[in-house]
């Protein structure tokens, strides 16, 4: 029984026996299970490690990539307000250099017409007098052709500064085609004359009306006739020709101008070559010119041409064969649509006039005893004060139906002379007349605030004077 009961008790019960061993593998296998999973953990940790050691490394790289391409954007930004502050102050140096040149054309303009006027006015008085001597006509057309010649340079001058700083100012009435070219003509005929060439015209019969400023399109047309007559040999003809188109596709209710009217300036002289038609109607552009210079000119009149004709809503070009074939300019004109009054203009003809006493304020010596002079041949009674304060106390002492006044003026200029005359309220209050070489808006404008009732610009024609003073005693 003893021996039984020892030998069941030291035998182990099966179960026991087989659960630890099965507890055992289990855990064998999980561990096997664990240590594989985290090899591959491991694995995977080591390949990001070794991805973001690469990643760090491109993004050094990059970083030093970045931090050069930073240094650069500095350094183009710092160029580019060097560069900036370099373009305004070579802006405002060539706005400054414009504003001088301005400054001097205009005082250029003003010196030369000063001595042009006497000149102007003593041919005038020349006029009156030339069946004194068989020489006199023959010297009075040289002098008013030279002073006419003058005169167009320096307004040419004055001009292409009007064209750089956009001042041109048109003043825009209905007008008739005919009178535009008459106009033109009347210009240019010496230069036609001088050269013994023939003028061909050629208008429709029917009144062309456009739309325009009468003084701005003749000097289109003058200046095409006098560079045909330049570059043209002597005896030869210019032809004027001019034909009205209808444009049959145009809207009435957008565009006013439904026709248009085409005028040529044909000669067959000397041509212009290729090369330089492109740029034939910019500013002092030139072709061909010879050692004498014996055509002229300055390289502004096409430029002008073309400014005026833009401004106008037209437009011109040029044809030719080349060197020795001739020229064609052509310019287009619009119409306006509706049929408009034509007012006229002033005619050169002299108007009837009564005696008027005249104060002349100019300090020119020569230019005060020629105008003097026409006027008092005009039957005025005449006046005269060589400065602005002597003047104006003749005119506080006497009795004036005109004052001519000149704008600069030595100690007290024309602007001041016509405030104190306002401020004085004379009465009767005289027409007063600004006189003067300034051709600028600017200066007119302040001239008519100052109390100028007009405005000429030296030198002026005697029967213009005469006529506008006749206008204000009708």
């Amino acid at each position: 029984m003893i021996n039984q009961n020892k030998t069941k008790a030291v035998e182990p019960s099966p179960a026991l026996t087989k659960s630890p061993v099965k507890s055992d593998g289990a855990m064998l296998a999980h561990h096997f299970q664990e240590t594989e999973q985290l090899r591959h953990r491991i694995a995977d940790l080591v390949g990001q490690v070794e991805a973001q050691v690469e990643a760090l490394s491109d993004a050094t790289k990059n970083k030093d990539v970045l931090e050069d391409l930073v240094l650069q954007l500095r350094e183009a930004n710092q160029h580019l307000v060097i560069a900036t502050v370099g373009a305004q102050g070579m802006q405002a140096t060539a706005e400054a250099a414009k504003q001088r040149q301005e400054e001097f054309l205009s005082m250029l303009a003003h010196e030369l017409r000063n001595p042009l006027a006497p000149i102007a006015m003593a041919a005038e008085l020349l006029s009156k007098i030339t069946s004194a001597h068989p020489q006199l006509p023959k010297l009075h057309g040289i002098i008013c052709r030279q002073v006419s010649h003058m005169t167009h340079l320096v307004d040419d001058l004055l001009d292409a500064s009007r064209i750089s700083s956009g001042k041109i100012a048109l003043k825009k009435r209905a007008l008739r085609l005919s009178d535009i070219i008459e106009s033109a003509i009347e210009t240019s005929q010496p230069f036609i004359d001088k050269r013994h060439q023939q003028l061909m015209i050629d208008l429709p019969v029917h009144p062309i009306v456009i739309n325009g400023d009468l003084v701005r399109l003749a000097q289109v047309f003058s200046n095409l006739l006098i560079n045909a007559a330049k570059f043209s040999p002597e005896f030869e003809t210019i032809t004027v020709s001019a034909r009205k188109h209808t444009n049959l596709h145009t809207n009435l209710h957008t565009n006013l101008y439904a026709n248009t009217v085409t005028v040529s300036v044909k000669d067959n002289g000397m041509g212009i070559a290729p090369d330089i038609q492109p740029i034939i109607f910019d500013l002092f552009a030139q072709g061909f010119r010879s050692l004498d210079r014996s055509q002229g000119g300055l390289g502004i009149g096409l430029s002008l041409v073309r400014t005026i004709l833009d401004m106008h809503g037209g437009s011109v070009k040029v044809t030719s064969k080349g060197v020795g074939f001739g020229s064609e300019f052509t310019v287009q004109l619009p119409i306006p649509a509706e049929p408009q009054r034509h007012d006229g203009y002033p005619t050169s003809k002299l108007m009837p006039t009564r005696s008027c006493r005249i104060l002349l304020i100019e300090d020119n010596a020569d230019t005060n005893e020629t105008l003097s002079d026409l006027l008092a041949l005009e039957g005025h009674i005449i006046s005269s004060a060589l400065d602005g304060t002597t003047g104006l106390a003749m005119a506080k002492e006497n009795t004036y139906d005109v004052i001519v006044c000149d704008i600069g003026l030595p100690g007290m200029d024309g602007y001041e002379v016509a405030k104190q005359l306002g401020l004085q309220s004379l009465m009767p209050l005289p027409i007063l007349i600004a006189f003067t070489g300034y051709n600028q808006l600017e200066n007119r404008t302040r001239a008519i605030e100052m109390g100028f009732d007009h405005y000429l610009v030296k030198p002026v024609s005697i029967d213009i004077f005469l006529n506008l003073i006749s206008s204000c005693f009708p």
